[in-house]
């Protein structure tokens, strides 16, 4: 018969084997609902003054013969660890106060921590700052709202005085739709087995089903393109700065697209603006051409028939050479560097170097952005080529234009002095140079998107279409992409809000 097919076998088998293991799930889902867990656990508690073991007084190696009140020091190791089968963001921790978690030693007090994590977790570490609620008082330590993927942990390193080893410890706090419990292993670093032998064994004979499955329709070579897929060519043009953007969406697009081409050959905002108004013009009667620009802020006052797409909130930054010496600028203090009246870092507190103006030039939507958001007007003249020496000996400052933000971000790094703006995620990734604050308030795409922050260089990412593409277009195909699902975790990875999340839809209004 027809359905006796091995296709058909398989797919029937692979249906019924998911039908059992959804039950499973079910079922277990019902048995442990709660699925975040953070697990913490004590590797070690040891006196480091007296010699307990002897019973005499041993000095071991003098560390706090002259510290008050350190006789009877000990050191913890915590382990604090994601072991639930989901990960944790900040905004998971329930606690009411800035930090999301507290550990509590019983008849002792914190008089140092350090932080220690294995090398793939290195990032953790940013998080571990006053400003996120870290430090300790008293028997109590503050432990930040740390994100943690599965499998995550970190540990806490804890000098403590006054009491005994083997005090209870424990740390408080609460996960939405979860738990903090102790864990308890054979051995230190132990990992508790997530699935049990039978629900493992489900898992690979499931898998092994749908590998087969998906072998036999690819050989077959008849599936059909994804839905929403268009096929064809597109340049996308325009922004730099949110060019890494779309040169991922676009790879992606192409790998789940058969017969998809998109190029993504980014030359500025207001130039890409341009070559679409032109390229539009030109191919008048013939429809909407396949092209789309990303602009860093809305297009210039007319050409109606540019329609725009909001995609993103982005978030800018100033960034200065780690030489200088300063962590923070006034907007006033902005305006007279680039009114060329501080001609010397000195005269802001840092050290004595030359200012060198590293700006992008005209067509940069970044570079708009900043003098629409920040500076309330236009940049002074450009007084220079290689960004070193003045060409115009009457300019107050040395002030150069660059075609991209990586090349922004190169010279500043470079240069003594150097003072230039980006696009906040490829600032802070990149070397000798550093973020500078405004006002005190720091660039921060998790304060601006729930609301915490008036961060004023910002701006949001739009994608203008010459007139409005058909609806079975790459154009259309690929902005919906960009747009929703795929497309919306690539811009949150590059650092960026995206417009059609709820939080997103407030900004991009």
């Amino acid at each position: 018969m027809e359905w006796l097919s091995t296709e058909n076998i398989v797919a029937v088998g692979t249906a019924v084997l998911g039908i059992v293991a959804s039950a499973g799930m079910v079922w277990y889902e019902r048995r442990v609902p709660r699925r975040k867990r953070v697990g913490y656990r004590v590797q070690m508690d040891n006196p480091i003054g007296d010699d307990v073991r002897s019973g005499r007084a041993n000095r071991r190696l003098g560390l706090f013969d002259e510290a008050p009140d350190m006789s009877d020091a000990t050191l913890v190791l915590l382990r604090i660890e994601n072991d639930g089968s989901q990960g944790i963001d900040r905004d998971d921790y329930t606690s009411p106060e800035l930090h999301g978690l507290t550990a509590v030693f019983t008849d002792r007090t914190v008089r140092g921590v350090s932080v220690t994590q294995p090398t793939e977790t290195d990032h953790l570490m940013d998080h571990f700052t006053a400003e996120r609620g870290f430090g300790y008082a008293g028997n109590t330590l503050r432990i930040p709202r740390v994100p943690l993927n599965r499998g995550d942990h970190f540990k806490l390193l804890v000098l403590l005085s006054g009491g005994d080893v083997g005090r209870e410890i424990r740390i408080v706090g609460g996960i939405r739709d979860g738990e903090v419990h102790p864990n308890r292993s054979a051995t230190p670093d132990d990992k508790p087995p997530l699935f049990s032998r039978a629900s493992r064994l489900i898992t690979i004979m499931l898998t092994v089903s749908v590998v087969t499955l998906a072998a036999i329709v690819v050989a077959r070579d008849d599936t059909p393109p994804p839905i929403g897929c268009a096929k064809g060519t597109l340049t996308v043009t325009g922004s730099t700065a949110f060019a890494p953007v779309m040169r991922e969406v676009a790879q992606r697009y192409e790998e789940s697209c058969a017969g998809a081409a998109v190029t993504v050959d980014a030359h500025g905002s207001t130039a890409g603006i341009r070559e679409l108004e032109s390229t539009g013009v030109q191919a008048k009667g013939k429809g909407s051409p396949p092209l789309v620009a990303l602009s860093d802020g809305p297009k210039p006052t007319g050409m109606p028939e540019l329609r725009e797409n909001r995609v993103a909130l982005s978030v800018f930054a100033l960034v200065v050479n780690d030489d200088v010496g300063l962590k923070n600028l006034s907007t006033a203090d902005v305006r007279r560097l680039y009114r060329g009246e501080i001609t010397d870092w000195r005269q802001l507190g840092g050290r004595s170097l030359a200012v060198h103006l590293v700006s992008r030039d005209a067509n940069s939507g970044t570079r708009q952005v900043f003098q629409r958001r920040v500076l309330g007007r236009g940049e002074m003249a450009n007084s220079s080529v290689d960004c070193v020496h003045k060409d115009d000996p009457t300019a107050p400052v040395t002030r150069c234009e660059l075609d991209s933000t990586d090349q922004v971000l190169t010279e500043v790094a470079r240069l003594p002095g150097a003072l230039g703006y980006s696009e906040l995620n490829l600032a802070t990734r990149a070397k000798g140079l550093h973020v500078l604050s405004l006002d005190t308030k720091a660039p921060s795409v998790d304060a601006i998107e729930h609301g915490h922050s008036p961060y004023p260089y910002r701006e949001i990412e739009y994608a203008y279409t010459y007139g409005q593409p058909p609806a079975d277009s790459l154009a259309s195909s690929f902005l919906t992409y960009l747009s929703r699902g795929i497309g919306q975790d690539i811009i949150r990875t590059h650092g960026h809000v995206p417009c059609w999340t709820p939080e997103g839809m407030k900004l991009c209004a």
